[in-house]
């Protein structure tokens, strides 16, 4: 197992190399020049020439590149700014926002919390509706409550987010009056106590896990349908095994794998923000901040977001590898 997570990591850091080359190169080398997006509409030869300087952009993008890895990889972080007007920028240096000058990991930090609480609510609401869902739907097959739930599954997947988001913000916070209006003061939890922060989060959690628990409900049913007529269910119940021992510990077991999968890629790319229902719910997470970040042509801070999430999305494939060989005694790590 050690070696194995070694050689995971090792190609986890290979990945990541890739992903912040493309994404650098992406940004950088389009025929826009970055300097003309900082310094604006009444730039002359001698503005862009002092941003270039300052930012570096007169440098080969090789170099860039080089720099802003080194930015990341190194303790010390790394020095940004013209001659005469050097700074160090602490690790991990992502930069600095062209708009206000901020350091973008100072800005990922204060939107992370957000979109965490955001993630981690929604992300247990829709496993454990949708694992549940599909479950009772696999065991009662053709049934009324089968029917039932592959009609929620598919009502689910058809309804466009923005609209179930707004949908549910008119009705139990306009006109009902039941939640009070969205206050991003009451997204700290050790600030303002549970109640004030579980009626922020309550509708964006439901928002977010409609989608995602129709598609679990689907396929834990599809899933379970499958594992319940293989041979070695009907070999367990013919040695008598509990019928509850048969679902649970022998049918659900193999089901859930492919769930697992799904669910830890789904939770590690909504770290990096869930863009329309932080937007809907006025959630200040990573989804706004890459949002503000494009609209303002925000070049360092929409590189930071990128590499930010796609460190968790990495991070989330290696743990499913793990709990896959430990749901699945089928799967060996070798």
């Amino acid at each position: 197992m050690g070696r194995y997570l070694i050689r995971r990591l090792i190609q986890a850091v290979f990945v990541l190399i890739v992903i912040s080359a493309i994404t650098f190169f992406l940004f950088w080398a389009t025929p826009a020049n970055p300097a003309l997006l900082i310094c604006g509409k009444n730039c002359n030869a001698e503005t862009v020439a002092q941003v270039n300087a300052t930012y570096g952009f007169d440098k080969p993008l090789v170099v860039q590149y080089g720099q802003y890895m080194q930015g990341l990889v190194s303790p010390g972080g790394r020095t940004i700014g013209s001659e005469g007007n050097e700074r160090n920028c602490a690790w991990p240096c992502f930069g600095e926002s062209y708009q206000n000058g901020i350091p973008v990991w100072n800005s990922i930090k204060d939107a992370f919390p957000a979109t965490l609480w955001l993630a981690l609510g929604a992300a247990v609401l829709w496993l454990f509706a949708g694992v549940m869902l599909g479950l009772i739907a696999a065991l009662r097959k053709g049934k009324f409550i089968d029917k039932l739930s592959v009609g929620l599954a598919l009502f689910g997947v058809s309804f466009p987010t923005i609209v179930f988001g707004y949908l549910l913000l008119f009705l139990f916070i306009v006109k009902l009056k039941w939640i009070p209006f969205p206050d991003t003061a009451n997204a700290a939890l050790f600030t303002v106590g549970p109640v004030k922060w579980l009626q922020f989060y309550i509708l964006p959690w439901i928002t977010l896990a409609l989608v995602f628990a129709a598609l679990y409900t689907r396929i834990t049913r599809a899933n379970m349908i499958d594992t319940m007529n293989e041979d070695y269910i009907r070999t367990a119940r013919a040695k008598g095994l509990g019928e509850r021992t048969v679902v649970f510990k022998h049918g659900l077991r193999s089901a859930l794998t492919p769930i697992v999968t799904i669910f830890g890629l789904d939770v590690g790319g909504l770290l990096g923000g869930a863009v329309i229902t932080e937007q809907i719910f006025s959630i200040t997470g990573l989804g706004k901040f890459s949002i503000d970040s494009v609209l303002s042509n925000d070049l360092p801070a929409i590189m930071g977001v990128v590499l930010f999430a796609a460190i968790f999305v990495v991070l989330a494939n290696i743990v499913v590898d793990v709990l896959y060989a430990v749901i699945d005694p089928r799967v060996r790590l070798s």
